[in-house]
């Protein structure tokens, strides 16, 4: 990013990995600095590796510019491209007149060619996926450069509500800034309210009353959460996504206690605030090794269903799942 923010600018990029976002910021920043606004015309080209043959964009990365310093080639998914290998050639031969910026989709086999050439050749980078305890300091990152402050409680309620995708969280940020106009502070209120649910009737007050093995209560809010919601596939996902952020939470914290870590030390090794530890800790009293065993393994198994493993409806499914976790 200093390096196209300065001007200079390598014939040759390979961009990989599962998050995406950092290649978006990348690609954003290399077209504002290589190459002029009135020059794109002319000299620059965005390709989609699904649409476009290996031959016409080598075609396209050996030209040169016309009436400019250089050209820009972005290639989009170059690892769904038929016969890439064939870019093996520019890897060992690139053109200095050229910017070509080849971004997968995600991992490919670094080990064959073209991607091989391409590493010794040019400069590559991974991007990998995100732990989830390295999120809430993704979030307050992300909305400081949108100039926002945000709660501690909001920065770990909106990281487990959208989970460990970057792309997702700063939608989820764009959304919340359009909520919260002129104030300059996000609130844990307007993490809820942004999201299209309620005080009473919100994702992590589910997560509460299950916390608090309340069976009937968990019941009746997942049912308000699938009337409100414009998908009830969607919100059924991201309730299972929640509750397994949460569910794991408690079981590295069976083992922090088992290795006597101190609470001060807890709530960094498992990415949530100080303030929300004492709730996952209350809810632990309440959840043996055995029964978060359980958990587990239950909203695995809702997980699959939810994604075409089942023919039953997204209520029966949760119905089921809240059933298992609690009669544990």
């Amino acid at each position: 990013m200093s390096d196209f923010k300065d001007g200079h600018f390598e014939p040759l990029y390979l961009m990989y990995g599962e998050e995406r976002y950092f290649i978006d910021r990348l690609q954003e920043a290399l077209l504002e600095h290589a190459i002029a606004p009135h020059e794109k015309d002319f000299n620059l080209d965005i390709l989609y590796g699904s649409e476009v043959e290996a031959q016409a964009a080598l075609g396209a990365c050996r030209s040169f510019p016309m009436m400019a310093t250089r050209r820009v080639v972005v290639i989009r998914d170059f690892d769904k491209m038929k016969e890439n290998v064939l870019f093996k050639v520019l890897a060992q031969q690139p053109n200095p007149a050229c910017v070509v910026f080849l971004a997968c989709s995600g991992k490919p086999n670094m080990s064959k060619h073209p991607y091989r050439a391409l590493k010794e050749g040019g400069v590559a980078v991974e991007f990998k996926a995100l732990y989830p305890n390295q999120v809430p300091n993704w979030v307050e990152i992300l909305a400081k450069e949108k100039g926002f402050a945000i709660e501690s409680k909001a920065v770990h309620m909106l990281a487990d509500y959208v989970g460990p995708s970057l792309s997702s969280v700063a939608a989820e940020l764009d959304k919340l800034a359009a909520f919260v106009g002129d104030r300059e502070v996000m609130t844990a209120e307007d993490v809820v309210q942004a999201s299209g649910q309620t005080r009473d009737y919100n994702v992590f007050e589910l997560q509460r009353v299950i916390g608090e093995r309340r069976l009937e209560d968990a019941m009746r809010i997942s049912e308000r959460l699938l009337q409100q919601s414009s998908s009830s596939s969607g919100e059924a996902n991201r309730i299972v996504s929640v509750l397994t952020s949460f569910f794991i939470k408690l079981w590295q914290l069976t083992g922090l206690q088992a290795g006597r870590v101190p609470e001060n030390r807890m709530a960094p090794s498992i990415g949530v605030s100080p303030y929300i530890l004492k709730e996952y800790l209350s809810s632990l009293r309440r959840y043996d090794r055995k029964a978060l065993d359980n958990a587990l393994s239950c909203l695995l198994a809702a997980d699959y269903e939810l994604k075409g493993g089942s023919q039953r409806s997204e209520r029966l499914i949760l119905d089921l799942l809240f059933r298992r976790i609690l009669a544990s």
